[in-house]
């Protein structure tokens, strides 16, 4: 039965326009790309559509210090993540940016609806401001103490040390990032959308099942602490679009962001005869419509996005997809490891084809981290595509080429086989639509062994050599190309490279999930080439080394541009310097800090047990410090925090997130020894 024809726009998070993509951002674009191709496979109109996020503070200070306008920054950006999604195969329908006139009109439409419909408030409100550079700074572009532990060169708005979170304007010795100025607090009139307006409208929608269960039990506990209005305006200066009747003041890059999905679509409609943007995005729409996000996202477009769309007059999401982290050799991705890897130092060692697969065969419909596992990848690509797939083309197809002129045989020896595998379409069907990869790929891998089960059997290489056996020989080899045709049409999703090249070899049109059952009999082929070959540890080796190379070029300062940035402290006598009681001291349990974004426990023994925090979580994962040796300062006053007691602090060096390390003694440091 032919099932109804579907209208489908799909989306993947918008990617940040002041850098290049890494292996972690491929995770959210694979996934989606597999979606749709498998929608597309299916027959469903499916339009796939992306764009850049070009606005906000940041891209306007990363133009000024390459001394470039933020529009030349953003070209040169989004060329650079065009090539890299093409050359992983992600296919868009078309690929915008948010500083476009189509997202500008749809902002300021979106805004004067939800303005009309009383939905915006105006109020002053105190910000810290930087009178060098005349601009009001977001939290992230100032720096100062600790109003709580004290620690030194901490964020404006929570302290990597302790943990606590604060408001700016409670730093000590604040400074701006930008220019180094002290900030000053000044008033300034904001806009803000009015999110307690859609409180009911919100918990009806999560109970509609849009959202996965656990994300929609993560969003509840924004409604039990109670919703807050959202500030959705700048002050000048600001990279991006001014808000109408309000000259100086500027949409905040989260409210034009999301509308960059509508305006890519709108797009699109503009250049393609018969696509209706209404026939997608109005209220009353039949269209579907899908966001496939990281979960660190979930509260713009579980709680602000459908309320400013509601609110707006637009229809609202059919469903969000929230994906989990990318971690690599089970710890996150580290540039000092060579394991923050970009997309492009990735493109130049290995074959594209192999993440797509190995990710796939990672990948659920929760929102759990997956790990890329180097050891992993390359065994299971090896074994899977190599070993099981491609070795069922090239145990067959040498047979059929030399000594059948390329042509398969009047019929297939084992439709039983045949049939089985045909039957398994539905249920991987159903895998792909509920983005149960890994399931998909398990279920396909089945087949594979079934298959060369079948091949070590029948053993064509046997048969080959008997004599007046050639019709069993080439029934042996149609059944198994038959077989391969049937893997590859179910991996088409997600090998389109691979699947391209076989239909090349098996000299047919583009497959279809339709054409799953239609056998190749008195069917000429063409000569096989190797589809894919084996993943060399060599090539990930290198890729890694690249990555630390890649990394440390980009990352190349003299010495009196760290010193700038790091003075070195005020001098101390060496008396005060002697009071520091410096010990080697083992890492005996290291554990995560429930509701610490930044901070691990641990817990050290010096020849008596401590209890310290330490904000090291960016760098390291509590299982691999535990039995290792460190340096603590062993008589600094215990300090009570917002998560217990810590009666000391370990010795770390670097900038800080990926790039820190713990001090480790070297090998022959006793256990409490004083360090001298």
């Amino acid at each position: 039965m032919t099932k109804k024809q579907r209208k489908i726009l799909v989306t993947s998070a918008l990617p940040y326009a002041n850098g290049p993509i890494h292996l972690g951002h491929l995770v959210e674009y694979i996934q989606t790309d597999i979606w749709v191709r498998y929608q597309k496979m299916r027959g469903h109109v499916s339009y796939y559509v992306c764009a850049d996020d070009a606005h906000g503070t940041p891209i306007m200070l990363r133009a000024q210090q390459d001394g470039i306008t933020p529009e030349q920054l953003i070209e040169q950006i989004s060329d650079q993540h065009q090539r890299d999604f093409a050359d992983f195969s992600v296919d868009f329908d078309n690929y915008h940016s948010t500083h476009s006139s189509e997202n500008k009109e749809l902002a300021e439409t979106i805004y004067l609806k939800l303005r009309e419909a009383g939905h915006i408030d105006r109020r002053v409100i105190s910000q810290a401001y930087d009178p060098e550079k005349e601009m009001f700074l977001p939290d992230r572009y100032i720096k100062g103490e600790c109003p709580k532990c004290g620690a030194d060169d901490q964020y404006g708005d929570n302290c990597e040390v302790c943990g606590a979170t604060y408001d700016s304007t409670e730093l000590k010795n604040p400074k701006s990032v930008v220019s180094g100025a002290t900030p000053i607090e000044k008033d300034s009139e904001h806009f803000f959308f009015k999110l307690t307006d859609f409180d009911a409208m919100l918990k009806d929608w999560m109970k509609a099942g849009h959202l996965q269960p656990e994300v929609a039990n993560k969003l509840e506990e924004w409604f039990e602490i109670g919703l807050n209005d959202w500030d959705i305006s700048r002050d000048k200066p600001y990279f991006g679009f001014e808000i109408p009747d309000a000259p100086g003041k500027y949409f905040y890059v989260w409210l034009d962001a999301p509308m960059g999905y509508f305006a890519s679509f709108k797009n699109l409609c503009e250049k393609t005869d018969g696509l209706e943007f209404d026939d997608y995005l109005t209220a009353d729409s039949d269209a579907e419509l899908y966001h496939f996000i990281g979960k660190d996202i979930i509260r713009f477009h579980g709680l602000f996005w459908p309320a400013v769309l509601a609110g707006s007059g637009f229809r609202t999401p059919t469903a969000i997809y929230a994906h989990g982290f990318l971690t690599v050799n089970g710890q996150k991705m580290s540039k000092s490891r060579g394991t923050f890897i970009m997309a492009r130092t990735y493109l130049e060692h290995l074959d594209p084809e192999y993440l797509r697969y190995y990710f796939a065969g990672k990948l659920s419909s929760g929102i759990d981290d997956l790990d890329l596992s180097m050891d992993d990848f390359q065994a299971r690509v090896n074994s899977d595509l190599v070993g099981k797939v491609v070795n069922i083309a090239s145990r067959c197809a040498g047979f059929i080429s030399k000594r059948f002129d390329g042509k398969l045989g009047a019929e297939v020896e084992n439709s039983e086989l045949i049939t089985t595998m045909v039957k398994a379409g539905e249920s991987i069907g159903l895998a792909y639509e509920g983005r149960e990869y890994s399931r998909a790929m398990r279920e396909i891998m089945s087949l594979a062994d079934q298959v060369n089960q079948y091949i070590d059997d029948r053993k064509p290489w046997v048969v080959a050599k008997q004599e007046g056996a050639d019709a069993e020989l080439q029934a042996i080899c149609t059944t198994g190309l038959n077989c391969f045709k049937i893997l590859i049409n179910y991996l088409k999703p997600v090998l389109p490279v691979m699947a391209e090249k076989s239909e090349i070899f098996l000299n047919i049109e583009p497959m279809t999930w339709n054409t799953v059952d239609q056998l190749l009999v008195e069917h000429p082929i063409n000569k096989f080439k190797p589809l894919m070959t084996r993943v060399e540890e060599k090539h990930i080796n290198a890729m890694i080394e690249d990555s630390k190379q890649t990394i440390q070029v980009a990352q190349q300062k003299t010495v009196s541009e760290v010193l700038a940035k790091n003075p070195i402290a005020n001098e101390i006598s060496f008396d005060d310097f002697a009071k520091i009681d410096l010990r080697v001291a083992k890492i005996i349990k290291a554990q995560h800090v429930e509701g610490a974004d930044k901070l691990l426990q641990l817990t050290l023994d010096i020849g008596e047990e401590r209890n310290v925090f330490a904000g090291i979580k960016s760098a390291y994962q509590p299982e691999e410090l535990e039995g290792k040796l460190t340096v603590m300062v062993a008589n600094l006053a215990p300090r009570k925090m917002r998560f217990g007691m810590s009666e000391g602090m370990v010795l770390a060096a670097g900038p800080g997130g990926d790039d820190l390390f713990v001090l480790h003694p070297d090998e022959g440091a006793k256990l409490g020894m004083r360090i001298k």
